[in-house]
């Protein structure tokens, strides 16, 4: 199995750790000229998340991807 890019781990943290739905994600995912760390920033812009989901994920990003999302 190849590895995820970061945009992927990301991804898959946000819907695997905080379940945010594949819908939400969508509606961000149609700004891909944005780097992948202003997915989290968007997602709370647009109500898709709240304040502690998006504390939580950039602890996520700063600690370097959690083992939960690096083991795909």
């Amino acid at each position: 199995m190849s590895p995820l890019d970061p945009h992927q781990k990301l991804v898959h943290f946000l819907r695997q750790e905080l379940d945010i739905p594949a819908e939400s994600i969508a509606l961000v995912e149609r700004h891909p000229e944005l780097p992948y760390s202003s997915f989290p920033m968007l997602l709370w812009r647009y109500g898709l998340i709240t304040i502690a989901q998006l504390e939580r994920t950039f602890d996520w990003l700063d600690n370097g991807f959690s083992h939960s999302a690096r083991d795909f």
